[in-house]
């Protein structure tokens, strides 16, 4: 038999419940406006990315590049998916979503065919040039950027340190 009390929380949790829903559903309408000129910017040497939105910086990351016998490719490329929760397969091994999963808890893949943005089962790689290529962050900060990137968003992987990123990645934010 329900109390008053007991209808009053279940009635406070379904709003509250709503309420997050309707948050969350402004939130992606936001960062799913087409009028939003989104762009990722890494700079390999400094192993860093930024989310760049209308031409302001959203974040910056620390991220982890290829290793020198597996360097990241430089270039412009853009987002073509998103997997949330990925399996991770190469040759002989396939290692579904979880804690073991070396791609972490989301991929980005980017039109470099194979290369992606993801997150990392080895969090202490990042800052370091120990990936097969691909950009690393670590899991919460790939989830932030995921949440926000759409297929088609351009993705600028920069291999040398321009005066521009000196000031995009040093400046005080």
């Amino acid at each position: 038999m329900r109390t008053k009390r007991t209808n009053w929380i279940l009635g406070m949790t379904a709003a509250a419940m709503l309420l997050a829903k309707s948050s969350a559903a402004a939130d992606a309408a936001r960062t799913m406006d087409a009028s939003v000129t989104r762009r990722i910017v890494v700079s390999l040497p400094d192993r860093k990315l930024a989310l760049i939105e209308n031409d302001q910086i959203v974040g910056i990351y620390p991220v982890a590049v290829g290793a020198p016998v597996s360097p990241s490719p430089a270039g412009m490329f853009s987002v073509v998916n998103r997997v949330a929760n990925p399996t991770y397969y190469t040759p002989g091994k396939v290692v579904g979503p979880g804690a073991a999963n070396p791609v972490g808890t989301r991929w980005i893949g980017l039109s470099a065919k194979g290369y992606g943005i993801h997150g990392t089962d080895n969090p202490k790689s990042i800052g370091h040039a120990k990936s097969h290529g691909c950009i690393r962050l670590r899991n919460h900060d790939v989830e932030r950027l995921f949440e926000r990137v759409r297929p088609g968003d351009v993705v600028e992987l920069h291999a040398e340190r321009t005066p521009e990123l000196a000031q995009l990645f040093t400046e005080p934010r």
